[in-house]
């Protein structure tokens, strides 16, 4: 990354030319260090300040359904990428997420398969991709990693445990259930769904909302339902609020 070697190379500039003047080799190579701490923090900074106006600029574009521009934006400025660790990783997380939540699944995919490890929403829907293309292997894969980064996200154990109980494994979904309640002791949504395993029903999802619904594991009939009442909702509230 070239924050990472313009950095190192000012360091190793400053240690020499030090080190030229008769400046002790312990000295020199503490002034290259700072050079190097000072610089990298300094050129870090500015570029991820970049990247944050265009996530906010698409952010702004999202929330007035400009999805194709958001994503452009997005995709330019994925050219920091090469400056800075990680940055790839998180722009492909959003620009994935966008193509998912729009039901593009075929164009989500690879930005998916680029996502940042730690984003455990991307995460998700990577592994549901995976899941749809009767790849049950990459699907635990997936969902074990990230696992490892978000255990305290109650919401992802239950997600793991749907999937797995979609593929017909109900066996390792309770599994992953329990796995889940140790993690996050006395988690409702997970108690509740493991009994459902265990007295042959489905599991309830839909009462973590948005959050649920963002992954597309339900019908569109059903989507556009929860959508409807969540706008009645918002609607009796300003009713009644005016009166």
């Amino acid at each position: 990354m070239y924050n990472l070697l313009i950095s190192l190379g000012a360091a190793l500039g400053s240690a020499l030319i030090f080190t030229l003047i008769n400046v002790p080799v312990w000295g020199s190579a503490m002034i290259g260090l700072a050079v190097f701490a000072g610089l990298f923090v300094f050129l870090s900074k500015r570029v991820m300040n970049k990247v944050m106006v265009a996530s906010e600029t698409a952010g702004k574009d999202l929330q007035a359904q400009r999805f194709e521009k958001a994503i452009r934006e997005l995709k330019d400025a994925l050219k920091y990428s090469k400056w800075q660790f990680y940055v790839e990783g998180q722009l492909e997380s959003q620009i994935g997420m966008i193509y998912y939540m729009k039901r593009d699944f075929s164009n989500a995919f690879p930005h998916l398969e680029k996502a940042f490890f730690k984003n455990w929403v991307a995460m998700g829907m990577l592994a549901i991709c995976y899941m749809k293309r009767q790849k049950k292997d990459k699907m635990i894969a997936t969902f074990d990693n990230t696992l490892r980064w978000t255990s305290k996200e109650p919401l992802l154990w239950n997600l793991y445990a749907y999937c797995l109980n979609e593929c017909g494994d109900t066996s390792k979904a309770k599994e992953v259930l329990e796995k889940g309640l140790k993690k996050n002791p006395g988690d409702q949504p997970l108690q509740e769904n493991l009994e459902n395993l265990a007295q042959g029903r489905k599991m309830k999802m839909r009462s973590y909302g948005d959050m649920w619904f963002q992954f597309h594991l339900e019908s569109v009939a059903a989507i556009q339902k929860h959508h409807m009442a969540a706008m009645g909702g918002r609607m009796q509230r300003r009713v009644t609020v005016r009166r």
